[in-house]
């Protein structure tokens, strides 16, 4: 028994190999064009108005915080000086410019593309959706790695135990939940009448739908304008009250201030590290724009301005500083009060874009990658992919938000909050960047461990000083990114388990085979598409479907729609098409790859790109069919090419055929499981095919065409899965409420995989299912 169990084995791998072999690269194809220098200019000016608007607006507020009781010594206006600047050039410039802008996966940025980073380089992917040859996509950049090397050894530590996988998925679920947090609290911190504040906020929030491009050129001037003014403020107030203080350049102040310091002098730390909140959008948001674009409007822009904005202000309090609490208003020259004042109140209110957007970056990802419930995406500009608007998120944040602000009625506990908010994500960046320098860049163990320890050590002092403001308004981002943490892990976990039991309770194919051609079941016209996780062997929902209702269509295409963790997946490379079984059977398996940041769009009509995806497969294998030596078939699926055929890479629908017109993506088919063809372009490009030969397939081909192209017009079926998940009733309370209740709401109210596949509602087909984790 167990050796016919064997070779059932053996067979079924035999005849259903998988979507794991996949398409091959597109040879010297990139999903991302060069961007010209005025392209590049244009987008470092929007992005002034989008990623650097909370970053820009820190001056308003940092000295407040800083001093909350006010100054004791005139010589702490120069030691909390000094830690801005340093703090401002260790963080935004050196740590995220340098560093971790250069670790942006294809041109995304955020917590989940350093994850996707290391998912490609090691197995730490808690989905195993991964597969040999995905490696081979245009997108899927990895090098081999050698085996006594300390990247060797930090991968087998990392992929050695689950358990270790699984800390690194919740610490990026736990940046990427304080980010979310981050978009919440920034639009509340403002010096604006609560009332006012909240009408300005549903305006904001209410802006978002015009898309990232036209909110950019909306802000971008604001912004610019603000900065260039804080610049040339700072420049007054130097040059006015005290050109001393340029001393602070010296970190000498750094260590008096914390000599003379108490305890209120760490705490104070608390207030200096909101200089830098907003670092975050500079890796987050870059999805929306270019590396180059933020790294220029960083260096030429910003970073200058800050500089000159805080030593102003320092300079002032030498001399006044009984003013700290309204240091930035005090310190505007009588002449300019009133139009900085108005400049200053809109800069707050857009301050928060940055972090809005980045919101709706890292969603998209964490939905792609398995980790967030399925939500509306809307690609708001048609030059670049990464703009994004997410509707139901939008509203979300937009009401927590307004609970913050109401709530609170204090921007300087909004600040607390705000705090440990952001040093916590630059934690985790900071923790990922070291990862990805020993596995993925490979780097000398000594950078690696400066990077590491200077970083962390900065971090973390700041991180212990916010601590302190827990109970002061700083559980808030706490307890918000519990919750989004709660909800993102469930549902992952979810995922995870509905996986599991697609695997094992799949059908082995060569089981299938056993039961002939009709599958012992009515086969009745038309074309059924299948959805499942699945890239071997029959799904569940397959078997439960004819179990209940024997009959099935006349062609049945098992659809693997499935994401990886790319930014993208080229258009040529998109869909997989191979035959399940000999041809009477009618089966074959389509995986469809996404990337992260891929969208689906309406107007892409996913059910047309699959038939004809399906279409080209039909007429490359009738054309590799007429190469094939019928004397050596041996009856099973499997046919050695001829060595004439050996150069058949591209191939589409012959012009003069009825289907010439037929328009569709590129596929890779495989005839076999050692055989696979590669289609880029819709002309016939096979030179070595004779007239002749395709002539005497020319029977074959048009009958194999005809009979698909009629179960097509016969109509096409979507059947999806509609599984329910329930926990086992010696299930802990805790897995219980999770599965039985988040889980199971999370289902009802996320969009479903027909909505997002726009899946035309009368020919969708559910089957229900029900399975205990």
């Amino acid at each position: 028994m167990a050796g016919d169990s064997g070779r059932i084995w053996e067979l079924d791998n035999k005849l259903d190999d998988g979507t794991d072999a996949e398409a091959g690269r597109v040879r010297g194809m990139g999903h991302r064009k060069e961007l010209k220098a005025t392209t590049v200019l244009r987008l470092a000016f929007q992005s002034l108005g989008v990623v650097y608007g909370d970053l820009g607006t820190s001056p308003l507020y940092v000295f407040r915080s800083t001093f909350p009781q006010g100054i004791d010594d005139i010589e702490d206006v120069l030691g909390s000086l000094s830690l801005i600047i340093y703090t401002l050039t260790m963080i935004p410039l050196i740590k995220y410019v340098f560093f971790v802008m250069r670790a942006n996966d294809n041109g995304e940025g955020g917590t989940f593309a350093l994850y996707s980073l290391l998912c490609r380089h090691a197995k730490v992917n808690t989905i195993p959706n991964q597969h040999r040859k995905d490696k081979e996509l245009t997108t899927y950049s990895q090098c081999e790695i050698e085996g006594k090397s300390v990247a060797a050894r930090t991968k087998h530590w990392l992929e050695e135990k689950s358990y270790r996988q699984n800390a690194l998925l919740i610490l990026v679920l736990l940046g990427t939940c304080m980010v979310i947090g981050d978009g919440i609290l920034t639009p509340a911190i403002s010096d604006i009448v609560v009332v006012v504040a909240l009408v300005i906020l549903v305006g904001l929030f209410s802006m978002q739908k015009c898309g990232i491009d036209r909110v950019g050129w909306l802000f971008a001037p604001v912004v610019l304008i603000w900065f260039l003014s804080i610049g040339t403020i700072g420049i007054y107030n130097i040059c006015k009250h005290n050109p001393k203080v340029l001393k602070a350049f010296s970190p000498y102040y750094i260590l008096e201030f914390f000599r003379r310091g108490k305890k209120h002098k760490w705490v104070s730390l608390g207030g200096i590290m909101l200089s830098i909140t907003g670092t975050e959008a500079l890796f987050a948001d870059l999805g929306h724009f270019s590396s180059l674009s933020v790294q220029i409007a960083f260096t030429v822009v910003v970073f200058p301005c800050l500089l000159l904005a805080y030593i102003g202000q320092a300079a002032y309090l030498t001399q006044h500083p009984y003013d700290v609490s309204e240091a930035f208003y005090r310190s505007i020259p009588d002449a300019v009060y009133w139009p900085i004042f108005a400049i200053a109140t809109v800069a707050a209110i857009i301050g928060s874009q940055a972090t809005i957007s980045a919101t709706f970056a890292i969603i998209k990802q964490s939905v792609a990658l398995g980790c967030f419930p399925m939500v509306k995406v809307v690609h708001t500009s048609k030059q670049f992919a990464g703009q994004i608007y997410i509707p139901e998120i939008n509203w979300i944040l937009m009401i927590l938000c307004l609970v913050i602000t109401a709530g609170f009625k204090n921007t300087t506990q909004i600040g607390h909050a705000y705090g440990i908010a952001v040093v916590a994500v630059m934690l985790v960046t900071t923790i990922l960047m070291s990862l990805i320098m020993l596995i993925v860049w490979r780097s000398n163990l000594l950078l690696v461990i400066i990077f590491t320890v200077t970083f962390l050590s900065i971090e973390m002092v700041y991180f212990m000083a916010v601590l302190f403001k827990v109970g002061q308004g700083g559980w808030a981002p706490l307890v918000i990114a519990g919750i989004f943490l709660v909800v993102m892990y469930v549902w992952h976990y979810g995922t995870v388990k509905r996986y599991e039991h697609e695997m094992q309770s799949k059908v082995p194919i060569a089981w299938i085979l056993g039961l002939g051609p009709s599958l012992g079941l009515v086969r009745v016209p038309g074309i059924g598409l299948v959805y499942t996780d699945l890239a071997r062997g029959v799904p569940p929902i397959f078997s439960h479907f004819v179990t209940h209702l024997p009959a099935i269509h006349s062609i049945v295409v098992f659809v693997c729609v499935k994401y990886l963790p790319v930014t993208t997946v080229t258009p040529e490379e998109r869909f997989y098409v191979k035959r399940i079984g000999p041809k009477e059977l009618n089966m074959f398996r389509c995986a469809v790859r996404y990337g992260y940041t891929d969208l689906h769009k309406r107007e892409d009509d996913f059910e047309n790109l699959l038939m004809n995806s399906l279409i080209h497969y039909v007429h490359q294998e009738s054309l590799m069919d007429s190469f094939f030596d019928s004397s050596d078939d041996d009856g099973e699926d499997e046919k050695p090419l001829k060595p004439e055929c050996s150069n058949l890479i591209e191939s589409n629908v012959h012009p003069d055929s009825e289907l010439g017109e037929l328009s569709g993506p590129s596929i890779t088919s495989d005839v076999s499981s050692d055989t696979m063809l590669e289609k880029k372009s819709p002309q016939l490009q096979c030179s070595v095919l004779s007239e002749t030969s395709s002539v005497n397939n020319n029977n074959h081909y048009v009958s194999d065409l005809d009979y698909l192209i009629s179960c097509k017009d016969a109509g096409i079926v979507h059947i999806l899965g509609n599984t329910i998940v329930r926990a086992r009733r010696d299930s802990n309370f805790v897995k219980r409420a999770a599965v039985n209740h988040i889980y199971a709401f999370l289902s009802r109210i996320c969009r479903e995989n027909s909505v997002i596949l726009n899946v035309p509602h009368e020919s969708l087909l559910n089957v229900g299912q029900v399975f205990y984790v």
